[in-house]
């Protein structure tokens, strides 16, 4: 299952869960006054760490190599699309809140909702 490099702009390598190295796709968006963190999974090709395991370290580890001030962003996670017949590779985006260290929500958004973030 290869991801299309349409769904990111660079790969971000980190230290997933027990420092385990890792790699996701990176898009960084500013728009409208907005910074927009949006990390993609890489399925095979990240031999680490999914980005949803990864949570609020990965937005960390991120923001501090990208000089980026957490509280001022959107952190935003990708299932891209892969084209298989199983429905839960479907492109998907959520965008993730942390409090405490931890998840506490997830909002998936519209078609419409991430093309005027991401186009």
């Amino acid at each position: 299952m290869k991801v299309s490099e349409k769904y990111y702009d660079e790969i971000f390598n980190f230290a997933g869960q027990w420092e385990m190295p890792s790699s996701c796709g990176l898009k960084i968006v500013k728009k409208n006054d907005s910074i927009y963190v949006v990390v993609t999974e890489l399925y095979q090709d990240n031999p680490g760490t999914s980005v949803t395991y990864a949570g609020k370290s990965l937005l960390e580890q991120i923001c501090k190599a990208k000089d980026l001030d957490i509280n001022n962003v959107v952190y935003i996670e990708c299932n891209p699309d892969t084209n298989s017949k199983l429905s839960f590779y479907n492109e998907e985006y959520f965008e993730v809140h942390f409090e405490d260290g931890k998840t506490t929500s997830y909002r998936q958004f519209s078609k419409e909702e991430i093309k005027d973030i991401i186009d």
